[in-house]
């Protein structure tokens, strides 16, 4: 290798680890791009709606989502955060009656097989409350300051978050362009193309997944009421923020309404097993085809590679931003790399 080849390995070296260093303010700034794509989205149908110029459409837009959030707080928040309150506080009795549960049918099934008595898991109990008890006060005070430190770095975040999102939201077209400025003259045109088929992809998600929540919420609360599992309203909302998961936020969002569910009877608990089930598949098969008319196809498998991936590589915030990025990179690799890249590639072999 030459000297000029050398010396641009190490700067792409170079490159790569300075992009490893800023993967968190990374993940911030396309979590601020998603918001802004969620803005421009409602912007755009305030316009098509009205026909009015884009500086009081986004005033109007603004306007709309301030509304929604103070109807969603005076009306939501409360009785969500007191039914949550009262969720939490009930998982350890769930907890203890499950136990309970699985060691009955142990000395159930022992006695059947063996005549004898199943071993006691009362230790097994113990051990999982002592392990949630505070060994001393200064420990807890200590934990007390990190939640403290973890909650203030979270809000200045969101801040940022938001401030950059407001920002792209005012003057979309103007950040387009610098972002366009980047790459060399003769690929432009056609990476504004894959720039637009991005923001294509990532308003389809949005909408999708936000008809898609409040089905399953709605469904949630519908189910839960007839069968009579109590904490209603908060387990619908949990449900339908949980979400905007895939694979994992349906899973975790099931656990809390069976937690309630076992402390009456467990036949409720397995029938509230029953009902997200049946409503995940709703929201899979019917929900989210019939809203979305340009499907992503994200393969279910790759689709959890992703969160894998992205969770390793970002934490928690890759979890939640792991399907928009994985939209993202399909249509980079699909228009980018097989398109531009291996189609010609393969032209050029065939006609030789």
């Amino acid at each position: 290798m030459t000297f000029g080849q050398w010396l641009g390995l190490l700067a792409l070296v170079a490159a790569l680890l300075l992009l490893w260093s800023l993967r968190e303010t990374l993940i911030l700034v396309f979590a601020a791009i998603v918001l802004a794509m969620a803005l421009c989205t409602l912007v755009g149908m305030v316009r098509r709606r009205l026909g009015c110029s884009r500086p009081l459409a986004v005033l109007l837009s603004l306007l709309l989502v301030v509304l929604v959030v103070a109807v969603v707080g005076t009306a939501v928040i409360p009785p969500f955060v007191e039914q949550f309150s009262e969720l939490i506080s009930k998982l350890p009795a769930a907890a203890s009656a499950l136990l309970d549960l699985v060691r009955g049918w142990l000395q159930s099934a022992s006695k059947i097989l063996y005549g004898g008595q199943a071993a006691d898991l009362g230790w097994l109990r113990d051990g999982l409350f002592r392990a949630g008890e505070s060994p001393n006060l200064g420990g807890g005070a200590l934990r007390l300051l990190g939640v403290a430190g973890g909650v203030g770095s979270g809000l200045l975040q969101l801040l940022f978050v938001v401030a950059v999102a407001l920002m792209v939201t005012i003057q979309p077209t103007h950040y387009r362009d610098v972002a366009i400025q980047l790459v060399p003259s003769f690929y432009r045109r056609r990476f504004a193309a894959v720039l637009s088929q991005c923001g294509e992809a990532l308003s389809a998600w949005m909408v999708g997944v936000l008809i898609s929540s409040l089905a399953v919420g709605s469904l949630a609360a519908i189910g839960l009421s007839l069968l009579g599992v109590k904490l209603v309203a908060a387990n619908a909302v949990l449900a339908g923020v949980l979400n905007v998961i895939p694979n994992v936020g349906p899973t975790l969002s099931t656990v809390f309404p069976m937690s309630v569910a076992l402390l009456d009877s467990p036949w409720k608990s397995l029938a509230v097993l029953v009902l997200y089930v049946v409503v995940q598949n709703l929201e899979s098969y019917l929900i989210t085809p019939s809203v979305m008319h340009h499907q992503l196809k994200l393969l279910p498998g790759l689709t959890l590679t992703a969160q894998l991936l992205f969770t390793l590589v970002f934490g928690p915030l890759g979890l939640l931003l792991a399907l928009p990025l994985a939209v993202c990179v399909q249509v980079i690799v699909r228009e980018v790399v097989i398109h531009d890249l291996l189609d010609p590639w393969k032209r050029r072999r065939s006609s030789l």
